[in-house]
């Protein structure tokens, strides 16, 4: 039975990622800083379904604690997906140098130490695959969200380089750009329909990634957001700091 690492479970996309492997009938290990949050998480999973499901505490914040986090699993996953992220007050976070920090620390140097540590063991057993979720917002820095985009740009930078390293081990590494998601972190904005997934949605991108049925190092949720993102990408800073993004 193959078993799939889940950091960051008792997030709406965490959820919707462990409860779509469960259904095909791998072993879930979900993992986070809410033991409580988790073991309700572990109790519907397995009420769903037939999966097994173990509960790991984790604080994404405290990387001395990654190596002795991942000797506790048991046994390593076949599959890790980083969906860990905070997506914080924009306005607070250019001004207040602590909450900046813990924003980057948790989209970035958090995610990018374990799935590093994650790398480390995967090499050595020879197969693996590695996928963390990133962001459109890290692809251009944008007024609105620079911070966030920042800590999102450095984790996809990182997972890039990382799989490049380690294409040559066989060790897979996915990146994957949901766009806007309707989760409770986004419930008070307002987001376009058209390129706005469900959790569900993205876990169906994350399963196809797995299991090989959707190819591609970068992965958009919604197809959609590609062209998007090449457009975005291709305005000359002179225009783009006089837009309203």
């Amino acid at each position: 039975m193959n078993t799939i690492l889940v950091i960051g479970g008792t997030s709406d996309i965490g959820r919707a990622i462990a409860l779509r492997f469960a259904a095909a009938g791998w072993r879930i290990q979900i993992a986070g800083r809410d033991t409580a949050g988790l073991a309700r998480e572990a109790a519907d999973i397995a009420a769903r379904t037939t999966s097994d499901v173990s509960v790991h505490r984790l604080d994404i914040l405290s990387g001395p604690s990654f190596v002795a986090f991942l000797d506790s699993l048991g046994s390593l996953p076949d599959v890790a997906v980083s969906v860990v992220g905070l997506l914080g007050d924009a306005r607070r976070a250019e001004a207040d140098p602590s909450h900046a920090a813990d924003v980057m620390r948790s989209n970035f140097e958090g995610p990018a130490l374990l799935l590093g540590e994650l790398a480390e063991r995967f090499v050595s057993r020879g197969s693996g695959v590695l996928i963390g979720i990133s962001s459109v917002a890290g692809e251009r820095g944008r007024a609105s969200n620079y911070v966030y985009g920042a800590s999102k740009a450095g984790f996809t930078a990182f997972l890039s380089g990382l799989r490049n390293r380690l294409a040559r081990h066989g060790i897979r590494v996915v990146t994957i750009n949901p766009g806007f998601v309707r989760t409770k972190m986004t419930a008070a904005i307002k987001l376009p329909p058209i390129v706005t997934a469900e959790p569900g949605e993205v876990a169906d991108a994350v399963f196809a990634s797995a299991t090989g049925k959707r190819r591609g190092d970068v992965l958009y949720v919604r197809r959609i957001w590609s062209p998007i993102m090449l457009v975005i990408r291709s305005i000359p800073e002179t225009v783009f700091k006089r837009l309203s993004l």
